[in-house]
């Protein structure tokens, strides 16, 4: 197989498997992380390895758009057990701050296990002599380790794209020392928050005393030497000109103009666009907009809700009965207060194309972020970059990510309603004044801090990784 001087490792390949009248073929998928590293693939000679997206699907390696494709296969058990189980029913909700309860069944951790090795495998055979390694997220903390061991001529780098907890929270689990190790074979370690670097250097402390000075973690070797890995926050975004594109063209401004005019041209439209997820806040969102209504402090014909909840791991049981929980209170909140000509939520349970979403942003006035957890929040980033008349309010979650960077949104708490419905009033109200000021400042922040700059400022860590490396072999 060829090797690569650049290997990105992540759970999914960057691409569907479509079929079509002509028989099966690929196309480039639509996720934050890809339309990341698109143009960094293309620019070198770039290896991506992840799972093809069906189970027992075995492909052999193959190019895609010049970069070369390294499918690993999964069993359906593999999904069962490494995916929906350890992945997503013990780390997101224990990463989460437990909002759902974790479960740790040993079978998942022996899955996981497993997996994270051919990952880490694949990955091996994939990289050339001395070539750079970037492991992507929660599902894949055990690789950089592997791969330290299967080859120690690689300078490697992981990022996290979900919070990390405190200690108190992660001392639950009872693989933790193992997740620390894995995650430690990485040269540079990157998080999403300042505070979620700390958690993981308070969890190094805790758990195996090392030294932690600044950004660095002295990381004792055999031979009775050391090495330093990076543990530093490096908060990812989004593509902001390829938004601005999009926002600027004529025929989604009409969407926008359509879509205000099939909810009744109310005067104002807030808009939550989340994957369906305990994660998300939907629930206190909803609860804090027909508080309003029963209040009186907003009237349906004046604001109407369009929430967008598109499907996620609906085989887990509490994202089952989180869809129950939503489509009841949607129906109770509609059936009480809808009129003949408007809706009071207009509640879509499906993906759209880009395009559809950069039509709604422009039809919102108000974009609610309620997360009561969240690594990052692209939305509000999006929603921001969309905005070419600097006007709209984002309302966002102190628990989101995006917070520390978008300091001049209306923050909120999600779980204290009263706030909550205060702030929605107050976004409502906001003159126009005011919403451009704020929305001139969120926009500078996002245009600045951009994809690409994120891209760079973790591989401009890695590339010095790399040379340290280099030094010392050339020293040794």
């Amino acid at each position: 197989m060829t090797t690569a001087d650049f290997v990105v490792v992540a759970n999914r390949l960057p691409v569907d498997r479509v079929t079509g009248p002509g028989g099966d073929s690929w196309r480039r998928s639509p996720g934050g992380l890809v339309t990341a590293l698109e143009q960094v693939m293309k620019k070198v000679d770039g290896a991506w390895v992840g799972w093809p997206g069906r189970a027992d699907l075995d492909v052999e390696p193959f190019d895609f758009d010049g970069t070369l494709l390294v499918p690993v296969k999964l069993s359906s058990d593999d999904l069962e057990n490494y995916y929906e189980g350890f992945s997503n029913d013990t780390i997101w909700p224990l990463y989460h701050d437990v909002i759902a309860a974790p479960r740790y069944r040993r079978v998942w951790w022996d899955s996981y296990v497993r997996v994270n090795r051919r990952f880490a495998e694949a990955a091996a055979a994939a990289a050339a002599d001395g070539a750079t390694v970037w492991v992507q997220d929660y599902q894949l903390q055990l690789v950089p380790r592997m791969l330290r061991e299967l080859r120690p001529d690689l300078t490697i780098g992981y990022f996290h794209h979900i919070p990390f907890p405190a200690y108190g929270l992660y001392s639950q689990l009872p693989w933790r020392r193992q997740v620390i190790d894995g995650l430690l074979g990485a040269d540079v370690i990157g998080f999403q928050r300042v505070a979620d670097a700390g958690n993981f250097a308070r969890a190094v402390r805790r758990i195996h005393h090392y030294t932690t000075k600044a950004s660095g973690i002295t990381i004792p070797l055999q031979d009775g030497g050391h090495r330093i890995a990076l543990a530093k926050a490096f908060p990812i975004s989004i593509d902001a000109d390829g938004y601005i594109e999009l926002a600027e063209r004529p025929d989604i401004q009409a969407r926008a103009a359509e879509i205000r005019e099939s909810l009744g041209n109310p005067k104002k439209i807030l808009l939550g666009v989340d994957r369906l997820d305990y994660t998300k806040g939907i629930r206190h969102r909803m609860k804090a907009f027909g508080e309003l209504l029963e209040d009186g402090r907003v009237e349906v014909g004046d604001v109407t809700l369009v929430q967008v909840a598109s499907p996620s791991r609906e085989r887990v049981q509490a994202y089952a009965q989180l869809r129950d929980e939503i489509e009841l209170t949607v129906g109770r909140i509609n059936g009480q207060f809808d009129t003949m000509t408007n809706t009071a939520i207009r509640y879509l349970h499906q993906s759209y194309p880009r395009e559809e979403m950069v039509a709604l942003f422009l039809a919102a006035d108000v974009m609610l972020v309620t997360a009561l957890r969240d690594g990052m929040n692209l939305v509000a980033k999006e929603y921001v970059a969309t905005r070419l008349d600097n006007r709209g309010v984002l309302v966002l979650s102190e628990f989101a990510g995006a917070a520390d960077e978008l300091a001049s949104a209306v923050r909120i708490n999600p779980h204290d309603i009263d706030g909550m419905k205060d702030a929605i009033v107050r976004a409502i109200d906001m003159p126009a004044a005011e919403q451009g000021r704020r929305m001139r400042a969120l926009r500078r922040k996002v245009l600045e801090n951009d994809v690409a700059r994120w891209t760079r400022d973790n591989l401009d860590a890695l590339d010095v990784a790399r040379q340290a490396k280099l030094r010392e072999q050339a020293s040794a």
